[in-house]
């Protein structure tokens, strides 16, 4: 059999792998998921000098267990809070539309490959203060 009969011969499979996966993943309650997972999101590009751009790209999205308790010791509270965070991206650049003249036109944003429930890191993530 020639290489490329196989090739396509699997593309179909590749498509109906893809169909079943995204079956199993819209079965998922989003009110009662505990986890951090890829979804896909949608936000509007926005630099000075030139039109918005609607994006629809991959995002983390979830919930992370989170507790405190009493400790006899100062701080007097042993907290774990973890957060849903980008555990592994690419960056992906596009082209704003109408941008004047001596404007950057480029807009680069991280795309989702994995995340993970994790520490906040504020290097790369707006954290909000427990």
């Amino acid at each position: 059999m020639k290489l490329h009969h196989v090739v396509l011969g699997s593309v179909p499979l590749l498509i109906l792998a893809g169909c079943v996966s995204a079956l199993k993943t819209s079965n998922i309650n989003l009110r009662t998921f505990i986890g951090c997972a890829v979804r896909e999101f949608t936000f509007l590009a926005r630099k000075p000098g030139c039109r918005a751009l609607r994006i629809t790209t991959d995002a983390c999205w979830g919930r992370c267990e989170t507790w405190e308790k009493p400790i006899l010791d100062p701080p007097y509270i042993e907290s774990h809070h973890r957060v849903c965070t980008y555990n592994e991206t690419k960056l992906v650049t596009v082209k704003l539309p109408s941008c004047a003249p001596g404007v950057d036109p480029f807009y680069t944003f991280p795309k989702a490959i994995r995340c993970d429930c994790g520490v906040c890191s504020t290097a790369t993530t707006e954290c909000e203060t427990f």
